[in-house]
């Protein structure tokens, strides 16, 4: 009878039995589609007033960062400052976030473009289309843009004096944007200067970027070598020249007695003394192990107490102690040296070279600039500003620029900017939608849409009549005008190549790949399963 039961209470055409714990949540058809749409779509809309030169910032207050506030404009910053919770939105934080990984600009554009496509998409899903036509239809349309913007790409890679001209707009257009807005020519040309230098090896770590409050941003200047923020040792001297240089990174401190922190059983107060000299002559020990290796400067992570660090003054060697971790690496890779922590073997140490080492005055602050290193693209920024805010957001405007730059070293191709591009790529969609039947033609409608959308939102950031601008692009670009595209100081059709705005090629297939491709894993997603919290185990059973 009990079998009778069980079997009645199972019910096959039931397909909404719970299989799940209580805790467990489940969402299936249009509630997930709406969730995990509409989650993705307010993350986007959130960074979708900073897109384009004319975009506002906004103020983060974070409770575990020291200084609590962020102002920024930069899509990858606030991204990585969001706590989400949607699905789908974590999704547009992760492809922003490899945007700025891959290329350093466009992680506002992608998202936006991401969160464009998904508003289309559920527009499409309302009119009962199946989303594996969308998804179809969709990758038809990447196609045919990607074929529109390899079209459209120009190379100057053959002609230096054209190409670094290329790398200056493209800087300049990238910063044009950010807070350095107003001196973005004068940070253009850092950029390109700092970027020209590391070509060939391509590695940012060579570029050192030093923050140093006061003056105003136009007072930022690149220095060859490297710059040090620290101090040189008391009774050391001021400068060398054809220095020999040991990176380390080893305990200087043991002629501090640390015997009054054991347990340490003797029988009179000479015995004590006799162990404070063993420490005092192992360290000395090592010292002679370090001098020995026939270097003038010695740079150490750790700190130098007074007994080693009179013994390198005695000596004649600069001593230069609690470099920071980031610093000294930086400083090894321009010294062309290696960081040793054991001086037994002077023969397996690479030591680094540079031809000066001075104390310099920047500001207020007296460092040390090591000029002439065995790494000859080395250098450094150093910027100015008014506020530690300011110049936080200034350095993260100017490591996108570097990013770019680098991008574009690598990938020498270029595109016009202003939604030149977008709207280029849109007609050519919208151009394959009348060549294609079915319902895969609406699909490919609403990317065109999507594309549009870039610099509809470009144009309403500014306060302009967004829907004119764009109706005056498309004309513009039906009617054969050389480049046509949105100039944000006039609030009109400019063309992009007299006013030099120009964007890396790489970036701008990046952002039109990660954001279909994003939208695409959304809109395919049916079912949200968010599973049950792990039940705590109770310390203290019964």
């Amino acid at each position: 009878l009990h079998t009778i039961f069980q079997m009645a209470a199972y019910d096959p055409s039931n397909t909404h039995a719970n299989v799940l714990t209580d805790e467990a949540q489940e969402l299936k058809g249009t509630d997930a589609r709406l969730t995990t749409i509409l989650g993705a779509v307010a993350v986007s809309d959130l960074v979708k007033s900073t897109l384009g030169p004319k975009g506002m910032d906004k103020i983060i207050m974070s409770q575990t960062q020291a200084s609590g506030v962020t102002v920024t404009n930069d899509g990858a910053t606030i991204m990585k400052q969001l706590l989400v919770d949607n699905p789908a939105g974590k999704i547009l934080v992760d492809i922003s976030k490899s945007q700025d990984d891959e290329i350093g600009d466009g992680t506002t554009s992608v998202c936006v473009l991401a969160g464009q496509l998904l508003q289309q998409a559920e527009q499409l899903l309302s009119a009962h289309i199946h989303p594996q036509t969308i998804v179809a239809g969709w990758r038809m349309a990447l196609n045919e843009a990607k074929k529109t913007l390899e079209q459209s790409a120009i190379d100057y890679s053959n002609n230096e004096e054209q190409f670094r001209q290329a790398l200056f707009k493209i800087a300049k257009t990238t910063l044009s944007s950010k807070i350095v807005r107003n001196a973005h020519d004068h940070f253009a040309n850092l950029a390109v200067d700092a970027v020209m230098r590391i070509r060939k090896q391509g590695d940012l770590e060579l570029i050192q970027i030093l923050k140093k409050a006061g003056g105003s941003m136009s007072d930022s200047f690149l220095e060859e070598g490297f710059i040090l923020d620290k101090k040189i040792g008391v009774g050391q001297p001021r400068r060398i020249e054809k220095a020999k240089i040991m990176v380390a990174n080893t305990p200087m401190d043991t002629d501090k007695i640390k015997i009054y922190g054991a347990k340490v059983k003797t029988d009179s107060i000479a015995k004590v003394a006799e162990i404070e000299k063993a420490e005092i002559n192992k360290m000395m020990k090592k010292c002679e192990k370090i001098a020995g290796h026939g270097i003038n400067c010695f740079i150490n992570r750790q700190l130098i107490y007074n007994k080693p660090e009179q013994y390198f003054a005695q000596k004649g060697i600069m001593a230069i102690e609690h470099a920071d971790f980031d610093g000294i690496e930086r400083l090894a890779m321009a010294l062309g040296a290696e960081i040793v922590s054991t001086f037994d073997a002077p023969g397996m140490v690479r030591l680094g070279e540079c031809e000066v080492i001075e104390e310099v005055l920047i500001g207020e602050d007296r460092m040390i600039r090591f000029s002439g290193c065995k790494a000859p693209e080395a250098c450094t920024i150093v910027m100015r500003g008014s506020s530690q805010h300011i110049l936080a957001e200034a350095e993260r405007s100017l490591h996108d620029a570097l990013c770019v730059l680098l991008t574009a070293c690598k990938d020498p191709r270029i595109v016009y900017g202003g939604g030149s591009t977008e709207i280029a790529m849109a007609e050519a969609v919208d151009a394959l939608a009348k060549r294609t039947a079915g319902k895969k033609a609406m699909a490919i409608e609403a990317f065109a849409r999507a594309l549009r959308s870039i610099p509809k939102i470009i144009a309403e950031n500014g306060g302009y009549d967004s829907a004119d601008l764009v109706s005056q692009l498309r004309a513009a670009h039906s009617e054969g005008m050389p480049n046509p595209g949105l100039d944000m100081r006039e609030g009109a059709i400019g063309d992009m190549a007299e006013l030099g705005i120009t964007e890396a090629f790489r970036s701008k297939m990046q952002v039109l790949v990660s954001a279909s491709e994003a939208a695409e894993m959304i809109v395919r997603c049916d079912e949200v399963i968010r599973a049950a919290p792990r039940a705590r185990e109770d310390p203290h059973p019964h």
